[in-house]
């Protein structure tokens, strides 16, 4: 398996762990009495702060590993 090929499968889970994470933010959100709205809107910051992360993180490590 290419190192390339192993980036993007490491990329790939960690979208679905963003995803996960972003769910989990929205029922505890909605669990906590926030609106709907309220909820989506803190699902998507945890969405978007796991995506930043990731991001941030391969671009660190991507000359190592290619």
């Amino acid at each position: 398996m290419t190192r390339l090929a192993i980036v993007l499968l490491f990329d790939a889970v960690i979208v679905l762990f963003a995803l996960l994470a972003a769910a989990a933010a929205g029922v505890v959100a909605r669990i906590n009495g926030a609106t709907c709205p309220a909820a989506v809107m803190r699902a998507a910051a945890a969405f978007a702060a796991a995506i930043t992360f990731i991001a941030a993180l391969t671009a660190a490590l991507a000359p190592l590993l290619l």
